[in-house]
């Protein structure tokens, strides 16, 4: 893992990380790796807002993974800032070696630079082995999630 860089996200990894978003069978349905146009768009709002942090894993040049790192400041929790870690994929033939590891350490230590008290992290119910991923690593299944499409 020692030739394992991570770094921001630009236009050029956007077909890679469409085509991870959409290798599974809940991506495949929601995914569309035919058109980068809004993906692409979506990257400019990203990069605008200094609270948000699109990341790539590259070894040897090729994309192998990402995640999203969304810092946000609240009230709760007697002011507490927390992060959000969202869309985590590794490459198919990049799963099991520890590269999930090596991203979620490298944005709870993200978290922690930018003030964050609490990382938070959510996963669809039918991804039983992320479920095992995450709680590994430290993190508990203490809330039940809800999500209204618009």
């Amino acid at each position: 893992m020692g030739d394992l860089e991570i770094r921001a996200a630009v236009a050029d990894d956007i077909p890679s990380i469409v085509g991870m978003l959409a290798d599974d069978p809940l991506g495949a349905r929601r995914e569309s790796p035919d058109d980068l146009t809004p993906y692409l768009s979506a990257l400019d709002r990203l990069r605008a807002d200094p609270n948000q942090r699109l990341v790539v894993a590259v070894r040897e040049g090729r994309v192998i993974g990402t995640l999203q790192l969304s810092i946000i400041p609240g009230l709760s929790r007697r002011g507490a800032v927390r992060s959000i870690i969202e869309a985590v994929r590794i490459h198919a033939d990049e799963r099991g070696n520890g590269l999930g590891t090596r991203l979620i350490e490298w944005a709870i230590e993200e978290s922690r630079r930018a003030g964050c008290q609490l990382v938070q992290l959510t996963s669809d119910k039918s991804r039983t082995d992320a479920h095992r991923f995450y709680e590994r690593l430290g993190f508990e299944a203490s809330h039940v999630g809800f999500k209204l499409t618009l």
